[in-house]
């Protein structure tokens, strides 16, 4: 029988704005919060050092599993040199994309919760603000977190805290815990790997940046 009655979270965590809002997130939540982050020879792979720093300075168990194969299998602008940085145009999607990503790192995710004896797993994903990204909907998650429970007979539930916020919701999520700052300075959500406020120029600063903007601009108007 099952030990699953535990409050227990693993967090897929790369370091970025989303996955260290959610990490906050988890630990206002659940009584032992640990943070897993997947080294798929991502061209910024100082993403990595910050996850490691930030759970080090929080005090959070932390794993780094190899995912190397996954390079392999999907060439994108996140781990090739000679794959331009581009935006999906006519429905395509954009270069960035990574087949099947959030697919294999819940289900290694759900592995590893299941050998720590976490039934919550907690990630990232936002079907607001996605890029067309398939694996980012809630309908992918509610599936694969079926399929998880059935394929180890688990009871494990998938939160995704920031699937309805667009970016301004969630840089409001963080101010919420008072670490507005700590995410903005400390994490690396920028393509061409510059921690904070980014290069200002890769579509994922300027999303970051844009909600930022947008999130200020009405913390100021409701503060008048």
């Amino acid at each position: 029988m099952n030990n699953n009655s535990n409050n227990n979270a693993i967090v897929v965590f790369s370091g970025g704005q989303d996955s260290t809002t959610c990490l906050f997130w988890a630990l206002e939540r659940f009584d032992k919060v640990i943070a897993v982050t997947f080294n798929y020879n991502q061209k910024h792979k100082l993403e990595i050092e910050c996850a490691k720093n930030i759970a080090n300075e929080l005090g959070v168990e932390h794993h780094i599993l190899d995912m190397n194969l996954l390079n392999q299998l999907a060439p994108n602008a996140l781990t090739r040199d000679d794959i331009k940085i581009e935006t999906g145009q006519d429905g395509e999607l954009p270069s960035t994309f990574v087949e099947g990503r959030n697919m294999v790192f819940l289900t290694f995710a759900a592995i590893l919760a299941k050998t720590k004896n976490a039934r919550h797993i907690v990630t990232g994903v936002c079907e607001t603000d996605f890029s067309g990204y398939p694996d980012c909907r809630d309908i992918f998650i509610k599936s694969l977190n079926v399929t998880a429970n059935l394929a180890m007979d688990y009871d494990f539930v998938i939160h995704t805290p920031l699937m309805w916020l667009d970016k301004a919701q969630t840089w409001e999520l963080a101010d919420k815990y008072g670490k507005l700052e700590y995410i903005r300075q400390k994490t690396l959500t920028c393509y061409n790997g510059i921690i904070g406020d980014g290069c200002g120029e890769c579509p994922s600063c300027k999303l970051r940046q844009n909600g930022l903007k947008n999130y200020l601009k009405q913390k100021k108007e409701l503060n008048k």
